[in-house]
Parts: structure tokens; C-alpha cells; sequence
């Protein structure tokens, strides 16, 4: 650093210093230098022979981060300073070379833009193994009936099999996400130098190709500063681990004794420190837990995004540490959940006395009084009323004679216990997207033709 006579002061050292955590980017930084020294080639800036050395110097620049006790030197700032000096221990002054041309902006801001293509592509992939198990397991449960709630009050009868598939398709929703994430990731900004583009005639398209990008930014200023494709994946990734964090809630609930509707396999669940008996469910507990540390990483990279001016300001360094916690907390997540997907039982006994409470009919006894002419609203009342009454006589409504029924409408009659079968009152709902066999069955083969659009997502990304 020619224009600094002083060394850095040790406090603002290691302020500046990323090292600790920017190593992560080292693999991408090897296959981007690779790439841009092939680019610096193709113009002449290095001849095949320079080219054949610093390729081979970078490969055992990575084979020795690789290696077991590798360290980085205390001088090393980031990861690009670490393998350029690296690099000049492998080849000598050639290594300076291979600076011609870019800048850390836009280097940084590359290989950034390849973890998000990379993490994204493996959230899709994770993503469709637990919609897989969920799918698997719809089929299984999908005549058991189940109470569903709302305000975690018991309200309509469902099937097993349709509530799980909610989850199904809150991840079907995130797999839109991370593929918009990575489709956003997709844009290279390796040639826009420090922010004005750089003086060397690379063929920027050449080397996006070689690196997998589809496009080239279009603008170098927004180039160099961009970091829409990490909010994109901490958007998609906050949203994902919100959606188990509700899967988990409910396990939680659901295998509580109060309940007793589901077991997680023992693997899953973990003993207490001083009572012999229990069996608590932690992993879903802890999806509960781990939602709001994504949510916080994406709010902290916004945070400062904001109001930042162009093009680039050290602030921007703040990027990485939120992207790979939360790259690493929702993979760890969606593994955690396939598994516990995997050995999960359910109680098919307690989900049926749990959801034949006869109160669970009273949306479809109003219906029954709409199809014979009452207003909705008033049908409501009039069902409230009878529900109020069987209640504070201690009485399943079906236990209601047929007075009482026709004090409250004339148009109760003997319909009215035909109704109360609790078959009725699943099979009801035929509409597209309800519960009923033939609706739900539906469901699932269109289940089965997205989770196959999902696998093919996947095997093209990989192939490509």
C-alpha cells in the first residue's frame, strides 16, 4: 500500500480484517481467478505458458487450503489477499498478474453472486426431499380425519393428509423463491472493476460461460454494488424457516400428551437432565427457534444496504457473515425436517375422538339451513343458538330432541342428524382445494406433477 506510511492500527486491523470469515469464498475465488486469467489470455495480458502456471498454481493453492492444519497468515486482510500471497508463494511475480483487470469490488461481489447460485440451487434441492416426505405421507394418512383449528380452537374436520399437504405447498412457494434468488445471482459482475468498468477488452461473456452466470451486468456501477441476489436469498430463506418454524409449532403441540395426536422417532427427540420419563420434542422446537436468526440476517443486510451510497463502501463487507449463517441454518433446517418426516407416527385413534366433537358440524348445519332458504347469517345465529344450548345442557347436538330443534327453525328436521354422520361432514367439501376424498386425491397427483417439475428443476440446474 504505496499511500499509507503507517501500518494499520491493531484495533482497526482487526475491524477491517474478514478473513475469519470471507474463507468461505476461497473455492469460488479459485474458479473465478481461473476463469479471468483464461479472459486475460484470450487478449494477450498473459501468454498460454503464464496461463498453464497460474492455473497450476491456483490448484495447489487450493490443495493446500484444503490440507489438514492449514492456517492463514496473521497480514492476510481477506480471502483474495490470502490466495494472491498464496498464489506468490506457488509461482513467484506472476501472481501479480492475475490482478489485471478487476477489482476486490467487483471480484467480491462475484464470488458472492456464485455461493448464492450455488446455496440456492441446494435449498431447491433440500426443499423437494421434505416435500417428497411430506407427500409420501399424505398419501398414507389421507382418510385418517383430524381436528383443524383456528385460534388453536377446534373448528372443522380435515383429513391428515390434506393438512400436511399445507406444508407441501408453503415449500412448493419456496422453491419459486430460491429459484428467483439464484435466477437473480445468475448475473456476472466480474469486469465492472471498482465501479466505471475496467480498461482491459475482456470478453465478459466468455468468462460468465465459463463460470455458469447467464448474463453480464449491464451496468458497472450497478455492478460492483449490488447485493440484491444475497437479500433475494435471505428473503427466500427467511420465508422458508417461517414455514418449518409453523410445521415445528404444531409438532410441538401435537405430540404433547394434552394432544397425543403424533411421536417423533426417538432420534429426533432428546431426554430431560433429571427426569427419567421424558421424551421432549427439541427438534421441533428448535425450528421454532432458528426462524427469527434468518429473519434477523436478512433485516441486518437491509439494514445495511440502506440508504448506502454508490458504489461500494466497506459496509458492504457485512454481506457475507448474515448469507452463511443463514445458508446454514435453513440447510440444516430442511435436513432436520425431512428427518424428522421420516419416522414420524401418527394416532390414528385420538385424531378420530379428537375430531368427532359433533360442534365440528356447525358450519354445515348452517349450509344445510341456506339449501332450504335461510339467510347465511341467520342460519349462523341459529346454529350458534343450538350449539349454546347443547352446551350448557351437557349434550352432543345429535342428543337434541326434535322439539328443541324446531324451536329453534322449522326447518330443522330429521336432516339434521343425517347430517351429523361425521363422513358427511369431511366429504362435504368436494370444492378444488378442499378436503373431501375426491378433491384431495386431485390434490395429490397434482402434488406428485410439482414435486416432479421440483427433481427436474434440480437435475437441469446441475447439468447445466
Amino acid at each position: 500500500m504505496s499511500r499509507f506510511r503507517k501500518d494499520p492500527d491493531p484495533r482497526f486491523w482487526r475491524l477491517n480484517r474478514s478473513i475469519e470469515f470471507d474463507w468461505r469464498l476461497a473455492p469460488y475465488d479459485i474458479d473465478q481467478s481461473q476463469a479471468h486469467a483464461r479472459g486475460l489470455c484470450a487478449i494477450g495480458v498473459l501468454d498460454d505458458d503464464e496461463l498453464a502456471k497460474i492455473d497450476t498454481g491456483l490448484e495447489q493453492v487450493r490443495a493446500r487450503m484444503g490440507a489438514h492444519g492449514f492456517q492463514f497468515d496473521d497480514s492476510d486482510e481477506d480471502i483474495h489477499m490470502a490466495i494472491e500471497r498464496l498464489l506468490g508463494e506457488e509461482i513467484g511475480p506472476l501472481a501479480g498478474k492475475l490482478h489485471t483487470g478487476r477489482s476486490r469490488n467487483d471480484q467480491v461481489a462475484t464470488d458472492v453472486a456464485m455461493v448464492v447460485q450455488v446455496h440456492s440451487l441446494q435449498a431447491i434441492e433440500l426443499a423437494g426431499a421434505t416435500m417428497e416426505r411430506l407427500l409420501e405421507l399424505a398419501e398414507r394418512h389421507r382418510d385418517w380425519p383430524m381436528p383443524g383449528y383456528t385460534h388453536l380452537q377446534r373448528a372443522q374436520p380435515v383429513y391428515l393428509g390434506h393438512h400436511l399437504l399445507a406444508y407441501f405447498w408453503m415449500l412448493a412457494r419456496d422453491v419459486l423463491r430460491f429459484q428467483f434468488a439464484l435466477d437473480s445471482a445468475s448475473v456476472m459482475p466480474l469486469g465492472s472493476g471498482a465501479l466505471a468498468g475496467v480498461n482491459w477488452e475482456i470478453d465478459r461473456r466468455a468468462v460468465a460461460d465459463d463460470l455458469g452466470f447467464e448474463h453480464v451486468s449491464p451496468n458497472s456501477i450497478d455492478g460492483a454494488s449490488n447485493r440484491d441476489f444475497v437479500l433475494d436469498y435471505l428473503a427466500a430463506a427467511s420465508t422458508c424457516a417461517m414455514h418449518l418454524s409453523r410445521f415445528g409449532s404444531e409438532i410441538v403441540i401435537w405430540s404433547s400428551s394434552e394432544f397425543g395426536f403424533c411421536e417423533l422417532d426417538e432420534s429426533f427427540s432428546s431426554g430431560s437432565s433429571i427426569m427419567p420419563q421424558k421424551k421432549n420434542p427439541d427438534s421441533a422446537e428448535l425450528l421454532r427457534a432458528k426462524s427469527p436468526r434468518v429473519g434477523a440476517s436478512y433485516a441486518a443486510l437491509l439494514g445495511t444496504m440502506h440508504a448506502l451510497p454508490l458504489t461500494y463502501g466497506k459496509d458492504m463487507q457485512e454481506d457475507k457473515e448474515p448469507l452463511f449463517d443463514a445458508i446454514d441454518t435453513v440447510e440444516l433446517c430442511l435436513e432436520a425436517t425431512e428427518g424428522m418426516l421420516e419416522g414420524i407416527e401418527f394416532d390414528r385413534e385420538r385424531l378420530e375422538e379428537a375430531s368427532g366433537d359433533e360442534v365440528l358440524a356447525a358450519t354445515e348445519v348452517a349450509d344445510l339451513l341456506v339449501r332450504k332458504g335461510v339467510p347465511f347469517r341467520e342460519a349462523h345465529g341459529i346454529v350458534g343458538g343450538l350449539v349454546r344450548d347443547a352446551l350448557a345442557q351437557g349434550k352432543a347436538l345429535s342428543e337434541l330432541t326434535p322439539e328443541e330443534l324446531q324451536k329453534s327453525s322449522e326447518h330443522l328436521d330429521d336432516s339434521f342428524y343425517d347430517l351429523l354422520k361425521r363422513d358427511s361432514w369431511l366429504e362435504s367439501k368436494r370444492i378444488e382445494g378442499g378436503t373431501g376424498s375426491e378433491a384431495l386425491a386431485n390434490q395429490i397427483a397434482f402434488a406428485h406433477e410439482t414435486l416432479g417439475a421440483v427433481k427436474e428443476r434440480v437435475r437441469d440446474e446441475r447439468d447445466s
